[in-house]
């Protein structure tokens, strides 16, 4: 295959016109075949969403392979061809189920399952957010080895409350094997500077969950900003942060830390109305999800690609910024760049074509048009 004449998104995260080659379901040097004119449209990479729970009346933790197929389908639909989708807290046993079932995954439809977000239960009663707080459990590296043994080592990335009892330690032991994120906290900025120098490297849905930042008590968000390894994700669905809030993160961070998700909930491509995320009631109201007896912010009803679109058009981040913050950076931060995340020939051929107004115009998956 042939995308001719696109606006290409290349590794410096910028639009070079041109021409790219598929060949073998990878990106390639050059190829021949069928030939998609891509005059006037972009090119880029297919988008990796490294936490959400669900979409159009699935969740992640159904544990259940009509959950992963109807959510991967939803996703691929939507530009997104990667997914590392997020876990609830709740029990060893319930996760262990819900991991298993993941690595059970065969893969065959929709986007690739390249990981789990392991989301609960290592986090803070006071930052429980929409987690629920009957299965909150202190940190403990064997439990995580279990479920990770369980997921077949599909777990990408796993959140930690810095503050709580073991925290630390689980840090020392396990962040050499699986990227530990800050999460759920009420962590001051001495106790977040302390777990990035033992090696968390990741925060979780930057500003929530989590103190302010302010002048005179920085918190998660001034440490973060103070360790250049460290990576953050920003939740832009126009609902969990104001617009002048991401404009000053991006000038914070710069478009190399951050990961824009989507923290998509079942509702997500549903209409309003009432469900569930880790089994507690959720009500849908136009593009705001909340706790239906406490009233927080219960994830986000609005997809990858949703949260790229709002980005640019109405949060003024620049459309190479918005991409490369959706599909390079979520890649190297789980650890799959190899294989995804740019259109960088021997890479797997995952690519969306994107006209003027960031609508959806080809999809192709592994080499193949799946969407025109």
């Amino acid at each position: 295959m042939i995308i001719r004449n696109g606006k290409i998104f290349r590794e410096n995260a910028q639009f070079v016109e041109g021409d790219l080659f598929i060949q073998d379901g990878k990106i390639a040097m050059e190829a021949s075949g069928e030939i998609i004119d891509a005059t006037g449209l972009y090119v880029i990479p297919g988008l990796t969403d490294i936490h959400f729970h669900g979409c159009v009346g699935y969740d992640f933790c159904d544990g259940t392979k009509e959950s992963l197929e109807n959510m991967a389908e939803y996703e691929l639909s939507n530009g997104v061809t990667t997914i590392c989708p997020a876990s609830m807290t709740f029990s060893e046993e319930q996760l262990a189920e819900i991991f298993q079932n993941a690595a059970d995954y065969d893969n065959r439809t929709g986007a690739t399952l390249v990981g789990i977000n392991m989301e609960g239960p290592f986090i803070s009663m006071e930052k429980k957010g929409a987690q629920n707080p009957k299965y909150i459990h202190k940190p403990d590296a064997e439990m995580f080895e279990r479920l990770q043994e369980k997921a077949g080592g599909l777990v990408k990335l796993v959140d930690i409350a810095p503050e709580t009892e073991g925290a630390m330690e689980f840090i020392e032991k396990e962040a050499g094997n699986v990227c530990v994120s800050l999460a759920h906290t009420a962590a001051d900025f001495d106790t977040a500077q302390k777990a990035f120098e033992k090696g968390a490297c990741h925060v979780t849905h930057l500003y929530n969950a989590m103190p302010p930042y302010s002048h005179r008590a920085p918190g998660v968000v001034g440490a973060a900003c103070d360790n250049e390894k460290v990576m953050v994700e920003l939740i832009c669905d126009g609902v969990h942060i104001h617009p002048a809030a991401v404009r000053t993160t991006f000038k914070m961070f710069g478009d190399d830390r951050i990961i824009l998700i989507s923290d998509s909930m079942r509702a997500c491509g549903l209409d309003d109305g009432q469900y569930t995320l880790g089994g507690q009631d959720v009500t849908v109201r136009g593009n705001v999800a909340t706790l239906t007896k406490e009233g927080n912010i219960a994830g986000s009803v609005t997809n990858l690609m949703n949260c790229v679109r709002t980005a640019v058009k109405k949060m003024q981040i620049p459309l190479e910024s918005a991409v490369k913050c959706a599909t390079a950076n979520p890649a190297k931060s789980i650890g799959i760049y190899e294989q995804y995340g740019s259109l960088t020939p021997g890479k797997v051929a995952d690519v969306v074509l994107l006209d003027e107004n960031l609508e959806i115009k080809y999809i192709v998956k592994d080499g193949k048009v799946i969407k025109s």
